[in-house]
């Protein structure tokens, strides 16, 4: 457990970062596009957690997404599997609504993962022994119900892409209501607790989802690709997670 609780540390320690550097000013860039965006607070936050880990842990690896690690090419070892700050636009345009995510693997099987809501400061996690927590509330597994009257989570950008335009309406035209909330780590965190029945999206990288993997798989949920296949660790693909009836008939839908 001493990982676990020192890695929790860390997350909590980062939130204080982060709001730190807020009250400072953002400096804002775009990388592939104008909606793809970085500040320097996204950088500085996973320097100062690669920082720690490296100060603790010196042999465990770590991919983020800012920029360490993307030259890893296995899951070997100790992994942590980091985004400093997920739900970047929500951060630059709302300051709020934007989450910490860590997700730690040893020889590519689930450790611990923690996903904070920092402006909330709601921590989800789950232990080495599997169990999930929001905050200090145990959860109970994920249960069952109707695509026709849960609220899912569909990405926004499938509507407007060809490939995927139909697949999206449809889905979102047959669950009971659709939100984008704009983090996929909290909209795969709000699985755990029953605030969303599903998220569903055409391309996550693994820092968006390796720790939301862990909590919703170890709740009971199904996380795959958008095709139903496992989910690569090292891989960008799509996803879908779900209580296991829901994400069959998901699936099917999308896949139709």
């Amino acid at each position: 457990m001493e990982l676990y609780e020192q890695a929790k540390q860390f997350v909590i320690e980062a939130s204080e970062y982060i709001k730190k550097e807020m009250a400072q000013g953002l400096t804002v860039e775009s990388k592939s596009s104008l909606n793809d965006l970085v500040t320097n607070v996204d950088k500085g936050c996973e320097t100062f957690l690669y920082e720690k880990i490296m100060s603790y842990y010196p042999d465990h690896r770590i991919v983020g997404e800012e920029g360490h690690g993307h030259d890893i090419q296995d899951t070997d070892g100790v992994l942590w599997i980091i985004d400093p700050i997920d739900g970047t636009l929500n951060f630059v345009h709302q300051q709020k609504n934007f989450a910490i995510s860590v997700g730690i693997y040893i020889d590519g099987k689930p450790h611990s993962a923690f996903i904070l809501d920092v402006m909330n400061q709601d921590l989800y996690h789950s232990s080495p022994d599997g169990a999930v927590y929001f905050n200090d509330q145990k959860l109970n597994p994920i249960q069952p119900s109707p695509l026709e009257t849960s609220l899912i989570c569909l990405n926004a950008r499938w509507l407007v892409k060809d490939a995927s335009q139909n697949a999206a309406l449809t889905l979102a035209k047959k669950a009971g209501t659709v939100r984008s909330y704009g983090s996929s780590a909290l909209e795969l965190a709000q699985i755990t607790t029953g605030q969303v029945a599903s998220y569903v999206t055409y391309q996550l990288k693994p820092w968006d989802f390796a720790a939301g993997l862990i909590l919703v798989e170890r709740l009971g949920g199904v996380v795959t690709t958008e095709t139903g296949q496992p989910i690569n660790l090292l891989q960008a693909s799509g996803l879908v997670a779900a209580h296991p009836s829901m994400h069959k008939e998901i699936i099917e839908i999308i896949n139709a």
